[in-house]
C-alpha cells in the first residue's frame, strides 16, 4: 500500500523530541470544612469517614480542627474530584438539614 504524504513520516528525532516533553501535575485543591453553630460534631466526622475515607481517630482529629480552629483540611485533591467531594457533602448536609459549608482552595 503506497504511503501518503504526512502518514508514518516520524524521524527518529521526532519521536526522541516528543518523548521529551514533560507533562505537568494537574494542580490540587484543598477541601475544607467549614464550622457552624448548628451541624453537629458528629455528622462532620460521619462525613469525614464517609465521603473522605478518614479513619475514625484521623476523622475525630479533623472534626475538632473544625470546631475549634472554624475550618479543617478534609483532603487534598484533582479539581474534579474535589468539586465531587463538595457535591457530595452539600447534598448530604442538605438531606440531613445541617448547613455544613464545604469549599476548595488551591493548595
Amino acid at each position: 500500500m503506497p504511503r501518503w504524504q504526512g502518514q508514518g513520516t516520524d524521524t527518529q528525532e521526532d519521536v526522541q523530541h516528543k518523548s521529551k516533553q514533560k507533562l505537568e501535575k494537574p494542580p490540587k485543591y484543598k477541601v475544607i470544612l467549614h464550622n457552624d453553630d448548628f451541624t453537629t460534631m458528629e455528622f462532620v466526622q460521619l462525613v469525614l469517614e464517609t465521603i473522605f475515607h478518614k479513619s475514625p481517630a484521623t476523622a475525630r482529629a479533623i472534626m475538632m480542627a473544625v470546631h475549634l480552629k472554624g475550618r479543617g483540611i478534609a483532603g487534598v485533591y484533582t479539581y474534579e474530584i474535589a468539586e465531587a467531594k463538595i457535591t457530595k457533602v452539600s447534598n448530604l448536609a442538605k438531606a440531613q438539614e445541617f448547613p455544613l459549608l464545604c469549599t476548595m482552595e488551591e493548595e
